[in-house]
């Protein structure tokens, strides 16, 4: 991908307890194309941070744990203080393909998009193992978001994402709700979608090795989990909601 652009490009990265994991994902980030990577050290009780800056990411630190929502907030914040134009979130514990950030990229250099989400549904895209609730949600949650906000979604759960920080100064979005805490990122993309930016979808790989349970790569309650995070869309179906 050219990098003549004049676009600073940050990667926020939210961990927490992703002690031999987050390593591998830091190194893996294309240096040539993101100019900083900020690890969000959320409360973390093993070496992820110094994992994280032996790397040479840099640490911002919550000192207990406060939600994956906060910790991709004060990325959002730190990103926005520092005169950033563009936002990649990815997964901490290695589950997304850090070489194909330039594919959330394209979109918004190229094509003049404003919001980008990575889809494993996609044609290109491809996934692992998941456990039979994890695939009727990640199938389910899509139908929902089209109902909700008409956009032809097919994979609204992924994490893998890149933004136009410009987005987070319409003060129609407010990302400091305390509610935001844990769906924080479910609550931007129905946020984004229902202010009519531009918003496409493009194939990523989401990565679920065959050979580690299921439950050490994701933190995500089944039923808790789901249910905070169905939270936005029925703010969003509220015709007060603002």
């Amino acid at each position: 991908m050219d990098r003549a652009v004049p676009e600073r490009i940050i990667a926020l990265i939210p961990a927490f307890n992703e002690e031999t994991k987050i390593g591998h994902v830091v190194r893996k980030i294309p240096k040539e194309i993101v100019d900083e990577i900020l690890v969000i050290n959320d409360g973390s009780t093993d070496a992820t941070p110094r994992e994280a800056e032996g790397e040479g990411a840099k640490v911002y630190h919550h000192e207990k744990r406060r939600g994956i929502g906060a910790a991709i907030r004060s990325g959002i914040d730190y990103a926005v203080a520092n005169g950033y134009d563009i936002i990649v979130v990815m997964a901490g514990n290695d589950k997304d393909n850090p070489a194909e950030i330039p594919r959330l990229l394209e979109p918004i250099l190229k094509e003049g998009y404003d919001y980008v989400q990575g889809s494993r549904y996609l044609k290109g895209g491809k996934f692992g193992k998941m456990p039979l609730h994890r695939k009727i949600t990640t199938r389910v949650y899509p139908f929902l978001v089209r109902f909700v906000t008409g956009f032809w979604a097919t994979d609204a759960t992924n994490g893998f994402r890149a933004y136009k920080t410009h987005i987070f100064q319409d003060k129609r979005i407010n990302i400091h709700q305390s509610w935001l805490d844990e769906p924080l990122e479910y609550y931007l993309h129905l946020a984004v979608l229902k202010l009519n930016y531009n918003v496409k979808e493009v194939p990523v790989t989401k990565l679920y090795p065959s050979n580690v349970s299921y439950g050490k790569y994701t933190k995500v309650k089944p039923f808790i989990g789901w249910w905070k995070r169905l939270k936005p869309l029925m703010y969003f179906m509220n015709p007060f909601a603002k």
